[in-house]
């Protein structure tokens, strides 16, 4: 009863957000991207396509927000801005001649009726797996506020290869198109769009062909599109390697869900020459059920897991991980104490989990006491994010310097 006075509450500040700044969402043409993974990645890969393409495009994304070539801060832990925030950014698009606005969309945005108000013209689900079930309860609900991206498109592009891919269509609105790499059936797979990403995992590819292929519906060429995505670098904090000159790699990256957690490592195993270790944790007041899975999941690729903080909020780090855990232990991961001095301690060919709260350091201990020569090392969970939630408060945080810090004992970049 609560949600449902909250969700007409929010209908109604985006009726009047909307109304104030003269509906400039029906004056664009607005693409959505939502899906459990890979909305910001794809977001920002039709932003740079469309815009090489010579097009005046604007994105609003979890990252950041783009209008007329401005860059904007959305905000800690936002995807989906308030309607207020949301129609401002797309009154200043349309009075700078934005033709195309990228909106990533999350479900609750969705579900709270947040962009109410923004007509879009052609939507996509990247995926849709195990997230939110804290707020939503079911999958069932989940995938159908997700679906509510379709409501009036004049086309709607689906990921083939998805297991949701059926339902979805029978819930979208005009024209469908399809994407796979897998099943030729698909509108566009692998054999009529040519792609060579610098950006790594399969999930990328996923996110690449995805792009592509709205692109094309949008009437962009070819060479425009592949040219765009062979030079696309990839974002902040989503499988970024860390350029630090050591005899192993670094990689931080956002994942904080099990599917994406796993995509991730199962690029990472194949990457490691020896060990694979990592580190992350779940963030408080979030799907608890998510994280046995996701020590589950760790268990099954990493050599070393350290477990630790995640924006806990006011839950006690320490019952998070935990929870963690206990997937962990499931597989059998053998449980250790930082006390113990480093890899000559533990037998080569068993698996490792330490419990270590304070995120700096279980980032000091990985590097210190843990890695070695042709091993790869991945933090997980903060990626971009300039906070950490303790409580209510944010506390500034940086995984690049934390890591930074762990090795060089003091912060050697400035931003």
């Amino acid at each position: 009863m609560l949600r449902i006075i909250k969700n007409i509450f929010h209908l109604i500040s985006a009726f009047f957000a909307a109304f104030y700044y003269g509906f400039p969402g029906k004056k664009l043409k607005v693409i959505g991207i939502t899906g459990t993974s890979g909305k910001t990645t794809t977001s920002h890969l039709v932003f740079q396509i469309l815009k090489d393409a010579g097009k005046k495009v604007s994105m609003i994304s979890t990252l950041e927000a783009i209008i007329n070539g401005k860059t904007y801060d959305t905000g800690f832990h936002v995807t989906t801005p308030s309607p207020w925030t949301l129609q401002k950014f797309l009154r200043l698009a349309v009075n700078g001649g934005t033709e195309y606005s990228i909106l990533e969309v999350t479900s609750h945005a969705l579900d709270q009726n947040r962009i109410f108000g923004v007509s879009i013209s052609l939507g996509l689900v990247t995926n849709i797996a195990h997230e939110h079930l804290d707020y939503h309860k079911t999958m069932e609900n989940y995938r159908l506020v997700k679906s509510k991206i379709f409501y009036n498109n004049s086309c709607s592009l689906l990921n083939f290869d998805d297991p949701n891919f059926s339902y979805l269509k029978k819930r979208t609105s005009g024209k469908v198109i399809s994407y796979s790499l897998i099943n030729n059936q698909a509108d566009y797979t692998t054999k009529n769009i040519k792609l060579l990403p610098q950006i790594l995992g399969k999930f990328n590819l996923y996110n690449c062909l995805a792009a592509a292929a709205l692109c094309l519906e949008l009437g962009i060429d070819t060479k425009t599109i592949t040219k765009s995505i062979s030079e696309y670098r990839g974002l902040i904090g989503r499988m970024e390697e860390l350029r630090l000159n050591l005899p192993f790699r670094v990689f931080i990256d956002f994942a904080h869900k099990p599917n994406a957690l796993e995509q991730a490592l199962i690029t990472f195993r194949f990457m490691a020459k020896k060990n694979l270790i990592i580190i992350f944790g779940c963030a408080g007041l979030r799907d608890k059920q998510k994280r046995p899975i996701m020590g589950e999941i760790a268990a099954k690729f990493a050599d070393y897991i350290i477990l630790t903080a995640e924006d806990p909020r006011t839950e006690d780090v320490r019952n998070i991980i935990n929870e963690i855990a206990q997937g962990c232990l499931r597989n059998k991961v053998n449980e250790m104490d930082k006390k113990i001095s480093g890899v000559n301690k533990l037998n080569n060919g068993k698996r490792y989990f330490w419990r270590i709260p304070d995120r700096q350091e279980a980032i000091n201990y990985a590097f210190k006491k843990l890695a070695k020569p042709g091993d790869l090392v991945a933090l997980f969970g903060k990626g971009h994010e300039k906070s950490m939630c303790y409580g209510v408060t944010e506390y500034p945080w940086n995984e690049r310097k934390a890591v930074e810090k762990a090795i060089y004992g003091t912060v050697k970049t400035t931003s």
